[in-house]
């Protein structure tokens, strides 16, 4: 490890999401991973024998010969966890963790309601990490917990942010179409979910219509003001690996052409604290002009898979707008969506 990197850990390191954050650590310049914890079933063994590794790209070597260790803080000596746990696990083990002085950059939904703890998409809210400050302050810790979206909410809440600011926008109608990633591994059983469409994701629509209104808010003191929108949402699973397609309507504050919203989209850019970051999406926003794009096979990759891209963009005949929105989920949804908060925190000298 050289002098300039931190040393992070990853809970949760064998599920799927966890496979995820180690790809994406591996070579990365400013985080070294030092410690990989899972459940009791793992501790004690390489993580090449306690994980069946699912990602297409090959487990990276530094995580091989890693010995399992337990998740709690006396057996983890680093600065920053980065969080892969189920939400019920995370309720209890991550607020141990800040308590104990680290940083957890969490993937769980256990606190994103919580007032002091910043809910980020870092190219849309970047100046909600400085409720860290306030949740250091109310809570006595050292540490901290800040969290990522749901994933589903991600690359919609991103578009929404680029349209609000220079329109307005009051209502949003959306229709998800969910990779079977987003239910983890091993998921949903093969004859549910091949020739058919699950129309339910449990939670699932009460997270993309509440979590926007968090990060689309303002910073008020010591506490987010909600954004005024309003949602309704369709959760469906689909038969796609990875990337999650959203079909939304909205209606505007100030009437827009498709042609100057697609401007605005294309023209978006990060919060300065945020546009140089290692994890940056760029662009942040991607504009397909084709009539059948975006599409997770062929889109889900753009930027790394940390971009958001839209298409379909044309007038709706009931509100104003309508469009389609694609964002990889287990990249920019999840573990890269923690990693860039990270990175936010450090750049931010909050860490």
């Amino acid at each position: 490890m050289s002098q300039s990197q931190i040393p992070v850990a990853v809970l949760g390191a064998t599920g799927s999401v966890g496979q995820r954050f180690i790809s994406l650590l591996d070579h990365h310049p400013w985080f070294k991973v030092v410690a990989l914890a899972a459940s009791d079933r793992s501790i004690g063994q390489s993580y090449a024998q306690a994980c069946r590794w699912v990602l297409n790209d090959p487990m990276p070597e530094f995580a091989r010969e890693m010995v399992v260790v337990p998740a709690t803080p006396e057996c983890i000596d680093a600065k920053i966890v980065f969080s892969a746990l189920h939400n019920e696990i995370a309720k209890d083990l991550e607020p141990q963790f800040a308590q104990a002085g680290f940083a957890v950059c969490s993937n769980a939904s256990s606190y994103r309601r919580a007032e002091d703890v910043p809910l980020l998409l870092p190219e849309v809210n970047a100046d909600h990490i400085q409720l860290v400050k306030i949740q250091r302050e109310q809570r006595g810790w050292s540490g901290c917990i800040l969290t990522n979206p749901n994933c589903t909410s991600t690359g919609l809440t991103v578009t929404l942010k680029a349209l609000d600011d220079s329109f307005g926008v009051k209502k949003v109608f959306a229709v998800s179409l969910q990779a079977l990633s987003g239910a983890g591994y091993p998921g949903i059983p093969s004859l549910d979910i091949i020739d058919n469409v699950i129309p339910n994701i449990n939670g699932e629509e009460d997270k993309v219509e509440w979590e926007p209104r968090k990060m689309l808010g303002k910073l008020n003191g010591n506490k987010i003001d909600l954004s005024y929108m309003r949602f309704s949402a369709h959760t469906n699973r689909v038969a796609v690996s990875d990337g999650h397609t959203v079909c939304a309507s909205v209606e505007l504050a100030r009437p827009a052409d498709p042609e100057a919203a697609e401007e605005v989209l294309r023209a978006y850019r990060a919060p300065a604290s945020a546009s140089e970051l290692p994890s940056s999406p760029r662009p942040v926003i991607e504009v397909r002009s084709e009539a059948d794009r975006p599409q997770p096979r062929l889109d889900r990759l753009t930027g790394n898979g940390m971009t958001t891209v839209v298409g379909r963009l044309r007038r709706d005949p009931i509100l104003d707008l309508k469009f389609v929105v694609l964002s990889h989920n287990t990249i920019r949804g999840a573990a890269g969506g923690s990693i860039y908060n990270a990175e936010l925190l450090v750049n931010e000298n909050l860490l």
